[in-house]
């Protein structure tokens, strides 16, 4: 397998795959790099390098007991950027990955990085605060732990209907989606997902999005009943200066698997941009 070995001994597993201009993808949580292969796939067969790593607990990761936050997450990413000598990066990050693709912003700066999408994503903020009053109830994130530290399997294949919109009238999200969703989040180990859920709920990225100085695209689905897009990119919008926001009536949170053909449509248009400056 493709690995790094970071700072703190962790293995990163990634795959990299097509030359040309480099896009690098960020996961959502529980899953792998994986759920990234529709994308990958279409942008390498149109002249685009693209690479994706399973982020630490994930996937094809090693398990560490420790670094199981936004900051950690974002040193990972920086961590094989850095091993790869990856430039003038397009960032992708979806749900929890959009969330370390802004605090690796926030850590690292954009000398790397030419353009950035959030799909979905996590920022600037999901639990209510008094910075974020607009936030989720402490009391779910409370609901989800104890989910998973009682029955993590059973919450996964129930969590899926809501991430790809299949509870709602009409929806026709096959089978294999449900089931790879499933095959996918047990991957995962049980520590990581748990402390994934609690540095979300404490994790605010307002100063981080303010860092954001290249051209950044901001894709969500309007039914997205895991990370509201009201609580989420319609105020993120707000802090990143230039920000182009496209917003999908009807569409769910992994709207990567159930509509690729449209999002990869879009994703490949804005790959494709000129640099501008941001306005």
């Amino acid at each position: 397998m493709s690995t790094i070995t970071v700072k703190d001994g962790t293995t990163i597993y990634y795959k990299d795959w097509g030359k040309g201009p480099v896009v690098t993808f960020s996961h959502g949580w529980p899953l792998s790099s994986d759920a990234w292969d529709g994308q990958m796939l279409f942008l390498a067969q149109h002249g685009f390098r693209v690479v994706a790593h399973d982020r630490r607990g994930h996937g094809r990761s090693s398990q560490p007991s420790d670094g199981n936050d936004m900051d950690g997450f974002a040193d990972d990413l920086a961590a094989v950027i850095e091993t790869l000598d990856l430039k003038d990066v397009t960032m992708v990050g979806h749900s929890t990955g959009g969330g370390e693709v802004t605090r690796y912003i926030g850590r690292h700066g954009t000398k790397r990085v030419s353009k950035i999408v959030l799909i979905s994503a996590v920022p600037p903020g999901l639990v209510k605060s008094p910075t974020n009053p607009e936030g989720l109830p402490i009391e779910a994130v409370d609901q989800m732990r104890a989910s998973l530290a009682t029955d993590r399997a059973q919450f996964y294949r129930e969590l899926a209907f809501p991430f790809y919109g299949a509870n709602r009238p009409g929806a026709k999200v096959s089978q294999g989606i449900l089931d790879q969703f499933f095959l996918w989040s047990m991957q995962s180990g049980l520590k990581s997902s748990y402390d994934t859920v609690t540095a979300l709920s404490k994790t605010e990225f307002h100063n981080d999005l303010k860092k954001f100085d290249v051209p950044t695209l901001l894709i969500h689905g309007e039914d997205d009943q895991i990370v509201p897009i009201n609580i989420s990119s319609r105020r993120s919008a707000k802090l990143i200066k230039g920000a182009v926001e496209l917003y999908y009536p009807g569409l769910p949170h992994g709207l990567t698997a159930t509509h690729p053909d449209l999002i990869n449509r879009d994703l490949l248009a804005f790959c494709q941009e000129g640099k501008r400056k941001v306005a």
